[in-house]
C-alpha cells in the first residue's frame, strides 16, 4: 500500500469520525477513535509512537513521539485547536525529515467542517 493510499484512508476515517462526533472534544478522544477506525479497516497503526533521532553517530531512541504512525509510513498529528499555526506545520515537517517519512497529516478536529482542518505535508513524495 502506498503512502497516498494510506492517506486516503486516514482522511476518510477522520471525516467519518468528525461527522459522528463534531468539534469540541479533547485531542485524545479523536486519537482513540481514529486509531480504532483505522484498525477496523485492517490498517496497522501505533499510538504515541516513539521515533528515534539520529544525528551523526548519536541515536536517541525516544527522540520524539507522534500521535499516530500509520502503516509504519504516514505520520498523523492530531489537534483540537482554534487554528493551526505555522509552528504546527514546522513540527510535522521536522518529524517527517528526522524519521525519513514521506507523508504526514495535521488533522484539526476543532472545525465546523473537517475538510477545513486537514493539512497534508510531504517530504520528497
Amino acid at each position: 500500500m502506498t503512502e497516498n493510499e494510506i492517506g486516503d484512508m486516514i482522511i476518510a476515517s477522520a471525516m467519518k469520525i468528525h461527522t459522528a462526533l463534531g468539534p469540541g472534544l479533547l485531542e485524545s478522544a479523536y486519537e482513540t477513535c481514529l486509531f480504532y477506525e483505522l484498525e477496523k479497516q485492517g490498517l496497522p497503526a501505533r499510538r504515541q509512537a516513539l521515533i528515534p533521532i539520529r544525528n551523526q553517530d548519536l541515536t536517541i531512541d525516544n527522540g520524539y513521539r507522534v500521535d499516530l504512525l500509520v502503516g509504519e509510513r504516514v505520520i498523523v498529528e492530531l489537534k483540537a485547536l482554534e487554528a493551526i499555526h505555522p509552528v504546527h506545520r514546522a513540527q510535522l515537517l521536522s518529524y517527517l525529515r528526522l524519521g525519513r517519512f514521506k507523508l504526514g497529516y495535521l488533522l484539526n478536529f476543532n472545525v465546523a467542517h473537517m475538510r477545513d482542518g486537514i493539512v497534508r505535508l510531504v517530504n520528497g513524495l
